[in-house]
């Protein structure tokens, strides 16, 4: 009988072993995407830097910000909603999403580039060539990331790494050619055309044609996702703005770059975080399909260890020799240096509230989320601007690690009452739910 039973031990944990495999297998892949984007993403900035000078270079930053905010834009509306509905379902019913979903996406970089190519044209200068190009191309930018989150969606994160790795492979020849041409509209189509061909790839990987007409239902049945997430995100992008913008008026531009180069320091734990991010919302959905009770410990282990390694890594910076921070920043390491604990600190804040709104996002509790989000916008920029008016630079940087801790305080409260209110009921011992039931 105990040789019975110990075989039947060994077979119950064969299937955990393996979703533990798995979700490590995704989570790696996360990773690995996000520092295949952030590899190209640095050496574009980098070359196009030093192609340019300092004047261009300002410009083709003003594109490379529009395409932010037009990108928070499209992942609210469209690939968003995709992750929290259509995370471990059906392969036909991610197949059926995924095409609107990206239709979705390529009908806002439509809608958008025209805007963005009417205004560049009647800026005309630099300025407005930039703006033109972006416009033509911002399209297959939009299709590019919408892939992506696809990718994700289905578990399939390999298929986003090697997307991203064609689009830098496509942008060697594309900065070469744009460099003999010179001026910042090349250097804009070279960025955008190589994400093109990125676009066209990932309809080949996926074999899903992106179904620009049925945005609008798309749009119709998303919408109590949809709107808010559209609010969440761009409420996100604006408050880093108005802090930038706002510290530089009230402290100097000086300040701009110290907590700029704080921020660089902290650059490859944030690539951590932001390859976490492809995948945190759609491995929560999955654990609320598959074991509901689970959801909350997961989102508190998720947040912890991020926190708990913001925290080393900010441990680590402060031990470094001063040398190696000249050698990095040159002379912006000296103010820099004074903001690592509260960059630190807030950075740490955010990764603990990462967990809950991935818990929040997986329950599709936007008005929840959207809550929280509002509130850590405003604390944010709030926290900032107050700080330096108060103490300068690291004023703001303490003023805003206190609103990121804040804020991370309201996402567990709310995550929490969200979980009240979605399993009233719920028995800790409850079995788990198999996923086919979704």
């Amino acid at each position: 009988m105990r040789a019975t039973t110990g075989a039947g031990s060994a077979k119950s944990a064969e299937p955990a072993r393996s979703a533990r495999r798995a979700l490590v297998g995704r989570l790696s892949w996360g990773l690995a995407d996000q520092a295949a984007s952030s590899v190209s993403n640095f050496v574009v900035g980098v070359y196009v830097a030093r192609s340019l000078g300092v004047t261009a270079f300002g410009v083709f930053s003003l594109a490379w910000v529009t395409y932010g905010v037009v990108l928070n834009v499209s992942r609210g509306l469209a690939t968003d909603p995709l992750v929290v509905r259509f995370s471990g379902v059906p392969e036909w019913s991610w197949r059926r999403a995924v095409a609107r979903a990206t239709g979705t996406a390529l009908g806002v970089g439509t809608l958008l580039g025209a805007v963005c190519l009417v205004t560049g044209l009647a800026l005309g200068g630099q300025v407005g060539a930039a703006f033109a190009c972006l416009g033509v191309l911002l399209p297959g930018l939009l299709l590019q990331d919408a892939w992506r989150f696809s990718f994700f969606a289905a578990g399939a994160g390999r298929k986003a790494f090697v997307n991203d790795v064609v689009w830098a492979l496509a942008l060697v020849p594309a900065l070469l050619i744009a460099a003999r041409v010179g001026g910042v509209g090349a250097f804009v189509l070279a960025w955008g055309a190589s994400a093109a061909v990125a676009a066209g790839y990932g309809v080949v990987q996926c074999g899903v044609r992106p179904r620009v007409g049925q945005a609008r239902g798309w749009l119709r049945e998303q919408r109590d996702l949809g709107y808010r997430y559209l609010v969440e995100n761009v409420s996100l992008s604006g408050a880093s703005q108005v802090r930038a913008y706002g510290l530089g008026v009230i402290v100097g531009v000086g300040a701009v770059g110290a907590v700029r180069g704080a921020e660089l320091l902290l650059g490859p734990f944030l690539a951590v975080l932001m390859g976490l991010s492809l995948v945190t919302v759609p491995e929560a959905a999955r654990v609320l399909r598959r074991a509901p009770h689970r959801l909350g410990r997961f989102c508190l282990l998720l947040g912890g260890g991020q926190a708990g390694a913001a925290l080393l890594w900010g441990g680590a910076l402060l031990l470094m020799p001063g040398r190696v921070g000249e050698l990095a920043l040159g002379d912006v390491w000296q103010s820099a240096s004074e903001l690592i604990v509260p960059i630190t600190l807030g950075v740490a804040g955010a990764g603990l509230g990462t967990g809950a709104a991935a818990g929040l996002r997986a329950l599709g509790a936007a008005r929840r989320s959207l809550r929280c989000q509002l509130y850590a916008s405003t604390a944010y920029a709030g926290g900032g601007l107050g700080g330096a008016a108060l103490a300068g630079t690291v004023g703001s940087a303490w003023g805003v690690a206190a609103a990121t801790l804040s804020a991370s305080a309201v996402w567990w409260l709310q995550l929490r009452s969200a979980l009240r209110a979605h399993r009233p009921d719920t028995d800790p011992e409850t079995p788990e739910v198999p996923e086919s039931r979704t």
